[in-house]
C-alpha cells in the first residue's frame, strides 16, 4: 500500500448535567459532561472517524452503532483501539493527528498536552506528531452559548515502515 492516505472527523454532542466530560481519553474537571450513548468522547469519536476515512473503511456509527446495547457507556478508549487494529491490518500507520475541540467552556489551555500525550499513548504515535488546539466559537449557536462541545480531526496515514502492520509509527524519514 503505497502513498499517504488523510482522513477527516467530526463529532458534537450536547452538555447535560449529571455526566462526566471525557476529552480524549481524559477525564476534564467540568460540572457536566457530554450527553450520548458511549462516553461521548468528541476528541476520540473525530479522530476515530478521520482513521476509518483514511483507510477507506466504514465510518465509527456504522461500526459501533448507536442501537446496540454493547456499546452502552462504551468507553471511547477501547473503541478507538479496535479502529487502531483496523488501520494496522490494513498495513497502515498514523502519520500524524491534528485535532481542534471546539469549546466555548470548559477552558483547555492547561490540558490540551494531557490530551495529546493520552491520543499518542493510545494510537502509538509519538506525541510530537500530535497536535490539540482549542477554540471557542466566540458565542456564535450551540457551541457558542457553551450547550455543546464539538472536535474536528484530520489524519494522515502511511504505509507501516517494512511493510509490516504491527508497525505502530511511521519512521521519522516519511
Amino acid at each position: 500500500m503505497d502513498g499517504w492516505r488523510v482522513g477527516i472527523g467530526y463529532d458534537i454532542h450536547r452538555l447535560v448535567e449529571h455526566r462526566r466530560l471525557v476529552l480524549g481519553g481524559v477525564e476534564v474537571p467540568f460540572d457536566k459532561g457530554l450527553l450520548g450513548h458511549s462516553d461521548a468522547d468528541v476528541v476520540l469519536h473525530a479522530l476515530g472517524d478521520a482513521l476509518l476515512g483514511a483507510a477507506g473503511l466504514p465510518d465509527i456509527g456504522d461500526i459501533f452503532p448507536d442501537t446496540d446495547p454493547t456499546y452502552k457507556d462504551a468507553d471511547s478508549r477501547r473503541l478507538l483501539g479496535e479502529i487502531m487494529a483496523k488501520v494496522r491490518a490494513k498495513g497502515l500507520v498514523i502519520n500524524n493527528v491534528d485535532v481542534i475541540v471546539h469549546a466555548e467552556t470548559p477552558k483547555l489551555t492547561g490540558i490540551k498536552r494531557t490530551i495529546a500525550e493520552s491520543i499518542a499513548s493510545l494510537t502509538g504515535v509519538a506525541v510530537e506528531r500530535v497536535s490539540v488546539k482549542a477554540k471557542t466559537n466566540e458565542g456564535v449557536g450551540p457551541l457558542g452559548h457553551a450547550q455543546a462541545i464539538a472536535c474536528t480531526a484530520i489524519v494522515s496515514l502511511v504505509a507501516a515502515v517494512g511493510g509490516h502492520p504491527s508497525g505502530g509509527v511511521a519512521s521519522d524519514n516519511a
